[in-house]
């Protein structure tokens, strides 16, 4: 997909976010833990979540539509023993359906395309779990194991390891503990379904989590909550387009975080508990009122200020007066997209993979960006709204891989947007 973005055009209205593609996933997986119906409510018909359709219903799950945002899975049997390089199709989370696969199946293989240093987290976890975990050439076999009691340390706060871990204790294990688990919003929706199911999972929106399986999970019914990640988004890109929006069906607790860096950068946000309200700003300026000295971002595990969301900050920072020091301490390379930043105008010196030095306001000009990170695409998409003229935008269908119909959505408010 091609766009075509006129940026200098303010942002007015109100937008309704998504449910959180993050929790879907999970949610998506873990619905296939039990032969009963699981009805999952409020789904975005992302990227993302179409491809974990399409896993499912390889597995062998029947999935039922019952509106546009409504499904029905009943994974009773799951026919199948492997996920594919195909299955995946480049993307961690479909690997999630290892959990019902071994609990079905006993046995499951992995086949992959890519380094397996990227799951090396989950396959750490797995075998601290009990599960036995054979790697050979090109594929990942691993074989079930039920465990009384098990008290793991994740590697890394990883949540795809978290919810892996999650899964696999709340039908295979007595009683398990997992410590440095993720915390994130989506995480603990994924926590609430297992308990609706009949497990008991304790500790929710902390890293240490205490989990008592069940020998049989049931059925159970589960609303997504809205992406919070899409709402800081929509916000930010808001304040510095110039316009007034009012963001509809937000929950406060997950932007408590973003509101206070995003105010550092100069965007001030209003919020109640479901509503989040952005006024026109004027001249935006960089401030730090824990120190009186020019402004530091760091990203930081759940419920710091998350790394999706660090090619905003970066590019907020390059239309606020000021320096920023934007700090990626999660992530290798989520910094390199500065490189497009500064091809349009802006004054970024990169420090290393990890810190970026920036120096605002500088005005940003139109460019040809091709294929955008999917976690920098609507950093990216933002710039070009900020930019004076017309920027192309390749491979634009990245931008909506989490985020269902944000194109459309920004168009409503009166985005530029030409979709070729």
């Amino acid at each position: 997909m091609r766009i075509q973005v006129e940026g200098g055009h303010p942002l007015n209205g109100t937008y309704q976010p998504g449910g959180n593609s993050n929790a879907a996933i999970a949610l998506l997986a873990a619905a296939c833990l039990t032969h009963e119906p699981v009805t999952l409510h409020n789904l975005p018909r992302s990227l993302a979540t179409a491809t974990m359709r399409r896993a499912a219903d390889n597995l062998g799950v029947e999935i039922a539509e019952n509106d546009a945002h409504s499904l029905t899975l009943r994974a009773a049997p799951i026919t199948r023993r492997v996920l594919t390089a195909e299955d995946m199709n480049g993307f961690i989370g479909v690997l999630l359906f290892l959990a019902p696969m071994l609990m079905q199946r006993q046995h499951a293989r992995l086949e992959v395309d890519f380094p397996l240093n990227r799951i090396r987290t989950h396959l750490e976890a797995l075998r601290d779990l009990g599960i036995d975990v054979v790697i050979g050439s090109g594929a990942v076999e691993c074989k079930a194991n039920v465990w009384e009691q098990r008290d793991i340390l994740l590697a890394q706060a990883s949540v795809t390891a978290t919810a892996l871990a999650l899964m696999l204790a709340a039908r295979l294990g007595r009683e398990t503990i997992i410590r440095n688990a993720a915390c994130e919003p989506h995480i603990q929706e994924l926590a609430h379904l297992l308990n609706a199911m009949g497990a008991q999972v304790s500790g929710i929106g902390s890293n240490v989590l205490h989990v008592v399986g069940a020998p049989e999970l049931q059925g159970a019914e589960a609303t997504i909550g809205p992406d919070h990640v899409e709402v800081a988004s929509v916000a930010a890109l808001g304040a510095l387009c110039g316009g007034r929006l009012q963001i509809e069906g937000i929950r406060r607790a997950d932007l408590l975080m973003v509101a206070r860096i995003f105010g550092r950068l100069g965007i001030q946000l209003d919020m109640d508990e479901q509503v989040l309200y952005v006024p026109k700003h004027g001249d935006l300026s960089v401030s730090n009122r824990e120190e009186d000295v020019d402004s530091s971002i760091e990203t930081a595990p759940w419920p710091g200020f998350p790394s999706d969301l660090v090619a905003l900050a970066t590019l907020a920072a390059t239309q606020s007066r000021g320096t920023a020091l934007i700090h990626e301490k999660l992530f290798d390379n989520r910094l390199l997209f500065v490189d497009k930043l500064k091809a349009m105008g802006a004054q970024i010196v990169l420090c290393d993979p990890h810190r970026a030095l920036v120096v605002g306001p500088t005005p940003l000009q139109a460019i040809y960006m091709d294929t955008p990170d999917v976690r920098a695409g609507l950093g990216m998409l933002g710039a070009a709204l900020v930019a004076q003229g017309k920027s192309v935008i390749d491979n634009a269908q990245a931008i909506e891989r989490n985020f269902e119909g944000v194109l459309g959505k920004l168009q409503a408010l009166g985005a530029q947007i030409v979709i070729e």
